[in-house]
């Protein structure tokens, strides 16, 4: 049975897509009561996500390492163990800056484990492997044809690769969207994805790039130095802004339509995604040094990139921040209780109180419970997923119930 009923003495809650939901039933008088005179921040057992979404992306998994085992083999072969090895090493310092990065943007409401290894494996070996297919069908066209002329190297870079990459590492994000839906809750989630599917991509294609300059200089030389530089130190983010216009594409479709609407959001979001790899692409040909075209054209992308991040990451806190106040009007949190809750400040002091009491991990995954009955919520009022929300919005309500009682001793 759903946690909410509709009220007389209350006012609807309309969502965006002009679905109304009733407000959360009210909490019963001794919860309420407990939630006013001990508000604390403490979960048992957190909620466990649907066992068949797991087994659908562990078999997944498989499929896409057994792809990647594929995509080690051919670069091995083509550019030999010394320099795939090294190539590697040097392409894990750009793939650890996104790493980071997308840790602290996801750090809100983490995304499963299981689908973040999903997308990375789609975009290092999938993603690569449909641009090496296509890319090398594309040659056989060319070659007998007579062979390639003059433009061809500007249509490979700014024409054939935007298209082709953005294509297969949007595809990945399409099929999550699709059989894994619950997991988007709106843009953030979208762009977290995308940044994974792109991050892999680009570990890949950095391997690729770094050893095939290894093997044609014979070593490490000046020319090997900067190709690093430009793509590990400069650019580590090039691949995740063009990838993130697909997600956050998606991210806001799983908001307002179903899986066949979706379609329509995928292809919006790929135009821009196309359109700044082309960019990127194919201003090195009509500039004469890399440099001055980072400073016009790449850095100001990028300091764009990070507002339109800060963004919607502020509109993710307060959606947070309006749907817990609507449990804490119908008693299932103390007012100030949200305010550590939903936003950034009040967790950091919710945290720090709780490792004071020995219960930081416990403050931690209240949290992380608190900002998905959140999100359920949301979907409740959007109709989305409406079933497996309600369930999950009872399971952690009880939780959230049997955590008070817990650190009321400790308090």
């Amino acid at each position: 049975m759903s946690m909410l009923t509709p009220s007389s003495n209350t006012p609807d809650y309309t969502a965006s897509a002009g679905v109304v939901a009733a407000p959360p039933s009210s909490a019963p008088a001794d919860i309420a009561a407990n939630a006013v005179t001990s508000a604390q921040a403490g979960l048992t057992q957190a909620p466990k996500r649907s066992s068949s979404l797991a087994v659908l992306g562990i078999i997944g998994v498989i499929v896409l390492a057994i792809v990647m085992l594929l995509v080690v083999v051919y670069l091995v072969a083509g550019l030999g163990t010394d320099a795939f090895a090294l190539g590697g090493v040097m392409a894990l310092v750009p793939f650890a800056i996104v790493f980071l990065v997308v840790r602290w943007v996801d750090r809100w409401e983490r995304e499963p484990r299981l689908a973040v290894i999903f997308a990375f494996l789609w975009g290092a070996g999938v993603a690569v492997l449909i641009a090496l297919l296509v890319g090398a069908e594309i040659e056989n066209v060319v070659n007998s044809l007579g062979g390639p002329g003059s433009g061809y190297e500007f249509f490979g870079a700014a024409i054939q690769a935007p298209i082709v990459e953005e294509t297969g590492k949007g595809f990945g994000l399409l099929l999550m969207f699709w059989f894994a839906r619950k997991l988007f809750d709106g843009p953030v989630d979208g762009l977290v994805y995308a940044a994974w599917v792109a991050g892999g991509f680009a570990f890949t294609e950095n391997i690729l790039y770094f050893g095939s300059q290894l093997v044609t200089v014979g070593g490490v030389d000046g020319s090997v130095v900067e190709i690093f530089l430009i793509r590990g130190i400069m650019s580590p983010f090039a691949h995740v802004m063009f990838t993130a216009c697909t997600g956050i594409a998606l991210g806001f479709a799983a908001r307002r339509t179903g899986a066949s609407g979706a379609i329509g959001y995928f292809l919006i979001g790929l135009v821009p995604a196309i359109l700044l790899h082309a960019l990127w692409n194919g201003a090195l040909f009509f500039v004469d040094s890399f440099y001055v075209y980072f400073a016009v054209v790449q850095f100001p992308l990028f300091v764009l990139a990070i507002l339109l991040v800060v963004t919607l990451r502020k509109q993710e806190t307060k959606l947070t921040h309006d749907r817990l106040a609507e449990y804490a009007a119908a008693g299932w949190f103390a007012a100030d209780e949200v305010t550590s809750l939903a936003t950034p400040n009040g967790r950091r002091q919710a945290i720090a109180w709780a490792k004071g009491k020995g219960k930081g991990p416990t403050m931690k995954q209240y949290i992380r419970d608190s900002t998905r009955l959140a999100f359920a919520r949301q979907r409740i009022i959007t109709g989305r997923g409406k079933a497996s929300a309600e369930a999950e919005e009872a399971a952690l309500l009880g939780a959230i119930v049997e955590s008070r009682k817990t650190l009321a001793a400790t308090a």
